[in-house]
């Protein structure tokens, strides 16, 4: 991962930054068992080329939607989370490639 900072980064940040890191590839594991279990015809690259390529609002429930059965609420509930995680953690196009936790990061160092 790349940050680009003027100031050089901390032990800190980079610690942070594997933390990002570290968290998507659970998120990642957490959406290839979610698609199994809803028996999803998408897989984890539909999920992420989905986010990279947001462009408006409704980009996050058509992600939603991949993992839509017509399950409870419950479901619903962990699919949502799970897909905030994903949205968070994931990298945008519109944010440079990044996700917005790391662009959220490159804001902290340059104060």
């Amino acid at each position: 991962m790349e940050i680009e900072s003027r100031q050089p980064h901390s032990k800190a940040s980079l610690q942070r930054g594997r933390q990002i890191l570290e968290r998507r590839k659970e998120i990642e594991q957490e959406l290839v068992d979610m698609l199994k279990e809803t028996e999803s015809d998408f897989t984890l690259d539909h999920v992420r080329d989905a986010i990279y390529n947001e462009e408006d609002n409704d980009d996050m429930m058509k992600v939603v939607a991949m993992f839509d059965r017509g399950g409870d609420a419950s479901e619903l509930s962990n699919v949502l989370e799970l897909v905030t995680d994903a949205w968070n953690y994931f990298p945008h196009k519109v944010l440079g490639g990044i996700s917005p936790a790391e662009k959220l990061l490159e804001h902290q160092n340059k104060k």
